[in-house]
């Protein structure tokens, strides 16, 4: 939960870790151009992170240098197209050192002679290799400057080895990368990246615009234990030192935050869905409370299939993985630590008694298979288009099974959690995280623009094909804006812009007594444009008006207190006079 995505009892959870985690120091951020000499670490920019961008308050700080070398998309970032990493890295638990490399495989997209690439210090780079030969790069913060000694020419391939060592920080709301015991006292070592940025333990183009189209994982660990990572298990292999190499391969598009690491003492137990592979990796202790939790994996599945078509990384197949934190949604490699209890850490987490009946984690970090990974957006201020379908599709998953009225009643619950006090779609460029009203206010939205479409047929079908039309894309909010609009025949634009764009929510005043049968009505909205259907009257008697930013009336048998505004279905404000 972006994770990204960031809820209070999640926030609560990771609060020992972040004590743990004490924040270092600032010091001025140093450039350095030879590859031989690196700068003093600055971890400044990851030590300020909650300051920069702070959630739900009425307006978000400003955004220092290194929020904006993270986020912006910048000319040796858009100069070229990724195409495939490996990541080969050592991991020693004792001493909580990583060591290894990045092989970076890439398409020039324009002429030139320099690229970026991010690796967040205190993590150093030992050296850079281009045919065998070292380059001469700056570091600049968590940016690495990488210059060629030729021009590199538009639409060839190139590759570079990025060799890196170090002791990584633990910080970031799941520490980022964190060496664990777990409660036996076994080594327990994850990754959980998201927001803090996946070049905290490895080197990468850290942005969410260009994604490889495949890439390899490989984890060198002490022998007896055992990793996890993202993609299709490919084998082990006894290296002889003391060390095993464990391989994975991701055979589609992946973020760089979904790359994970999670090594433990794990057991393994698996499943299939039709030919979908489903494995899980618990903690041993874990296995028989896992093999009952872990059964509702397939019903979810079956779910999200239901209404978006399959399952979008069949080849690499779908893994549970237990973790010392409530849960993140890596790309196949689902982490999980919500207890082997229904709700959301063992409460009830949208107050209306719905939520107990499943596992809040396997339902939503599951449905960011779907929005999020295979559809991601290509920067962090539209992140919603992660975390409000994720959590819109924990309602569809309740539709699915207990039917439309327990979905409304379980997503209209999110209703108290929503704040209103900054516009969901956050400053783009500058690697600001959008307020938590993302995932609740962003969810009603959508359960908002079902009543709008008022054909349920027709909304299926503009979600499984909306889905279908931009899996494995990255994409913003102008994009889902332009689909919609195009396939429902609406000008959906200023319902979007309200809901996203603004604070307020729109509200709907009505006054009464003007006239006797009477009621007038209209939108109070920031959008000029602003229209919306909406219904009103009784439940067993709605009536649909189409009120605008102007006064209309109706006619009506009812009273002032009789009129009823069906909130269930369309998230607004309503005021009677």
């Amino acid at each position: 939960m972006r994770h990204a995505a960031l809820l209070a009892a999640a926030l609560l959870m990771a609060a020992p870790l972040a004590a743990q985690s004490a924040a270092p120091p600032q010091s001025q951020s140093q450039s350095q151009s030879q590859s031989q000499t690196q700068t003093a670490p600055n971890r400044s920019g990851q030590a300020n992170a909650a300051q920069r961008v702070r959630r739900n308050d009425a307006e978000a700080a400003l955004p220092d240098r290194t929020a904006m070398l993270r986020g912006a998309y910048g000319p040796f970032r858009a100069n070229n197209d990724l195409l495939y990493y490996h990541l080969d890295v050592r991991v020693n638990p004792g001493e909580k050192f990583l060591s290894g490399k990045n092989t970076i495989r890439f398409r020039m997209l324009q002429d030139g002679k320099r690229i970026q690439i991010d690796l967040q210090e205190p993590l150093q780079v030992d050296k850079i290799l281009y045919d065998a030969a070292p380059l001469k790069y700056e570091r600049d913060n968590g940016a690495v400057f990488i210059d060629f000694p030729e021009t590199l020419h538009a639409g060839r391939v190139y590759s570079i080895d990025f060799y890196y060592s170090g002791h990584p920080l633990t910080t970031g709301r799941f520490g980022g990368i964190t060496f664990r015991t777990d409660p036996a006292g076994r080594t327990w070592i994850n990754t959980a990246c998201e927001g803090i940025g996946a070049s905290i333990w490895w080197p990468n183009k850290d942005q969410w615009r260009d994604e490889v189209q495949d890439m390899d994982i490989s984890v060198e660990i002490p022998n007896g234990l055992v990793d996890v990572s993202n993609g299709k298990f490919v084998g082990k292999t006894d290296l002889g030192d003391g060390y095993t190499r464990w391989d994975w391969h991701v055979h589609y598009p992946i973020n760089n935050y979904d790359v994970s690491m999670n090594i433990g003492d794990y057991v393994h137990f698996s499943d299939k869905l039709g030919n979908l592979p489903l494995d899980f990796y618990v903690l041993p202790e874990d296995l028989d409370k896992a093999k009952t939790q872990f059964s509702q994996a397939k019903g979810m599945l079956e779910a999200y299939q239901h209404y978006f078509g399959e399952y979008p990384f069949i080849e690499d197949g779908y893994k549970l993985i237990e973790a010392p934190y409530s849960g993140m949604e890596h790309q196949s490699a689902v982490t999980y630590g919500n207890l082997f209890e229904n709700g959301y850490l063992g409460r009830d987490w949208t107050g209306v008694g719905i939520s107990p009946r499943f596992d809040f984690i396997i339902i939503h970090e599951s449905a960011h298979e779907w929005f999020g990974n295979s559809i991601t957006a290509a920067d962090p201020s539209d992140m919603w288009i992660h975390e409000a379908w994720a959590t819109y599709l924990e309602s569809l998953y309740v539709e699915y099974r207990w039917g439309k009225a327990d979905a409304l009643k379980y997503l209209n619950g999110y209703q108290s959690k929503v704040r209103n006090l900054r516009p969901i779609v956050a400053e783009r460029g500058v690697n600001a995280e959008p307020t938590e009203d993302q995932y609740f206010k962003g969810a009603l939205m959508i359960n908002t623009l079902r009543s709008v479409v008022n054909n349920d047929a027709a909304w299926w079908k503009l979600l499984h094909d909306f889905y279908q039309h931009f899996k494995y894309q990255n994409i913003m909010t102008e994009d889902v804006v332009a689909y919609f609009n195009q396939h429902t025949g609406l000008n959906l634009t200023p319902i979007f812009n309200q809901y996203l764009r603004q604070s307020r929510i729109p509200r709907l005043e009505l006054l009464f007594g003007e006239a006797p049968g009477m009621v007038m009505y209209k939108w109070r909205a920031d959008e000029d444009d602003f229209a919306m259907p909406v219904r009103v009257g009784t439940p067993d008697h709605w009536q649909i008006i189409h009120p605008t930013t102007h006064w209309q009336w109706m006619q009506t048998t009812l009273t002032k207190d009789e009129f009823q505004v069906a909130t269930d279905l369309y998230y607004v404000d309503v005021n009677k006079q």
